[in-house]
C-alpha cells in the first residue's frame, strides 16, 4: 500500500465518483463525525457523486440517505439502493425477498443453536436480504468462532462476508462490486466498468477486498492494518488518519486536485 500523498494528480482529477465502506470507514466509534460529514458535502459540492455501500440493514440505512449529502446508499451488500427522496430499488424480486425470508431466519436459528456466543446483530430488525451476526460491536467473538460461522453460513449455500463489526449472509449472486455496477446503470445509465478510472473505492476491511481488488484508485483507511494478516487483496492506497478522519483526507485530496 502507497501513503495516500503518492496518488497522482492526474488520476485524482480523472475522479467523478466515490464508493465508500461506512462502518469504521466514515464513521468513528459508531457514528459519523463532524469531518466526515464535511468531507461529504465537500465532494457533492465538487459535483462528485457519492454512494456509501455498506452490510448495515435497510431499516438503518434509510435516515442516512435521506440526511447525508449523497446520491444513494446501496445497503445489505447490494441487495438495494435507498435513495434520498424516499425510494428504495431492489436487486431482488419481491417473490425471492419473500421466499429467502424463511431460509434466513433458519440458517440465524443454527447459527445461535451451534456457536456459542453468537448473536445476531442488534440492527436485524431492520434487515431485509440477509443476517448478520455481532463479532465486534456490541459482542466479541475469537476468530475461530467468526470461521465457524462463515463455514456453516456457505454449507448453507449462503454468500458470506466479514465487516469490521459483524458477520454478513445472504442468499444471492448480490455483493457490494454487483450493487456498484447495478447502482450506477440505474441511476446514471452508465457501465462502471468502462469509466473505472473515474472511480474510487475507500473501505476497512476484510470485505472490501472484492472493491480493493477492483479498483485501480482503491484506498484504505488506517485502522485497515487490524486487518492486513486476513487480506488476499489490499487497497492501492492508505490514509494516516483512521475512520472518518481518513475519509476526509481523501476529501481533501479530490478537492485539492480539482482547484
Amino acid at each position: 500500500m502507497l501513503p495516500l500523498a503518492e496518488w497522482p494528480l492526474e488520476a485524482r482529477r480523472a475522479i467523478r465518483g466515490v464508493f465508500t465502506d461506512i462502518d469504521d470507514t466514515l464513521t468513528t466509534e459508531g457514528a459519523i463525525t463532524e469531518d466526515a460529514v464535511h468531507a461529504l458535502a465537500t465532494l457533492r459540492d465538487l459535483g462528485v457523486i457519492v454512494v456509501p455501500i455498506t452490510g448495515r440493514p435497510m431499516g438503518w440505512s434509510q435516515p442516512f440517505a435521506r440526511s447525508w449529502p449523497v446520491a444513494a446508499i446501496v445497503p445489505e451488500n447490494g441487495a438495494m439502493a435507498l435513495l434520498p427522496d424516499g425510494r428504495t430499488l431492489y436487486m431482488q424480486d419481491q417473490a425471492t425477498r419473500s421466499r429467502n425470508a424463511a431460509r434466513l431466519a433458519q440458517v440465524a436459528q443454527r447459527v445461535l443453536d451451534e456457536v456459542p456466543g453468537a448473536t445476531l446483530a442488534r440492527d436485524s430488525a431492520g434487515r431485509v436480504t440477509d443476517i448478520a451476526v455481532d463479532h465486534s460491536e456490541f459482542a466479541h467473538l475469537p476468530p475461530q468462532r467468526i470461521e465457524q460461522i462463515v463455514a456453516l453460513m456457505r454449507s448453507e449455500g449462503m454468500v458470506a462476508t466479514v465487516s469490521s463489526i459483524h458477520i454478513n449472509g445472504w442468499f444471492g449472486e448480490h455483493d457490494k462490486l454487483s450493487g456498484a455496477r447495478w447502482v450506477v446503470r440505474e441511476l446514471y445509465g452508465r457501465d462502471l466498468d468502462a469509466e473505472i478510472e473515474q472511480w474510487v473505492y475507500v473501505g476497512d476491511s476484510t470485505n472490501d477486498q472484492l472493491m480493493f481488488d477492483h479498483f485501480a484508485n482503491s484506498i484504505g483507511v488506517a485502522n485497515i492494518e487490524r486487518f492486513l494478516p486476513q487480506l488476499r487483496h489490499r487497497p492501492r492506497y492508505v490514509t494516516r488518519g483512521e475512520r472518518g478522519a481518513g475519509f476526509a483526507e481523501v476529501a481533501r485530496a479530490l478537492r485539492d486536485a480539482k482547484k
